[in-house]
């Protein structure tokens, strides 16, 4: 996988994100994690430089016991959220319809299991194939599974 090095977002950007983030957190919290459509989830991370604890609505599918989430946010270079967990996948944990987080497995998914994965992730967000089309990066693909 290429590591993708661009420009950070502005302050005001990255402040609207966490802004819309913390609220989607909260609904999902609240009454469950269907919005538009698509399943969310809550991941928890720890930032990498800070150790600050962090927490992302994601859209997911179910995949066995666990769940695959893609990476498409972020612009040119890959999501917060996408480089925490790599650097700190066994601080990793998800929350599903608001129950209690659960600590998971990272897996970064490359050949035909990303494939698959991402076969199944485009028929759900029905968006990300276009997003894809226009990025020069490659969406990660990650499998989180329950420890």
């Amino acid at each position: 996988m290429t590591t993708v090095t661009a420009k950070r977002p502005g302050r005001l950007s990255r402040w609207l994100q966490h802004t819309a983030n913390s609220r989607t957190v909260s609904k999902i919290r609240a009454r469950g994690g269907s919005q538009m459509g698509m399943e969310l989830l809550v991941l928890h991370t720890v930032g990498r430089r800070s150790g600050a604890a962090r927490t992302n609505p994601l859209a997911y599918v179910e995949d066995g016991a666990g769940w695959v989430v893609v990476a498409s946010g972020g612009g040119q270079r890959h999501p917060d959220w996408f480089d925490n967990l790599t650097a700190r996948p066994g601080d990793a944990a998800v929350e599903v319809h608001g129950a209690r987080p659960v600590p998971v497995e990272v897996a970064v998914l490359d050949g035909p299991a990303r494939q698959a994965a991402w076969q199944r992730l485009s028929e759900a967000i029905h968006s990300l194939t276009k997003y894809q089309a226009r990025s020069a990066r490659t969406y990660p693909v990650v499998r989180l599974t329950p420890r």
